[in-house]
């Protein structure tokens, strides 16, 4: 569940980049990601 929740934020964050170019969007789009690998390296430990 976990997994497919970040592999849609991830696609989100794409589209996002994809739609909004300028600084707000790749912005998000980078914090996104970055709060994505977070959440995959928590995983990471935990298991």
């Amino acid at each position: 569940m976990k997994t497919r929740w970040i592999k849609t934020t991830a696609e989100a964050a794409e589209a996002l980049k994809v739609e909004m170019p300028w600084a707000r969007g790749t912005r998000r789009a980078a914090m996104i990601a970055r709060r994505e690998a977070r959440m995959a390296a928590l995983k990471l430990l935990s298991a």
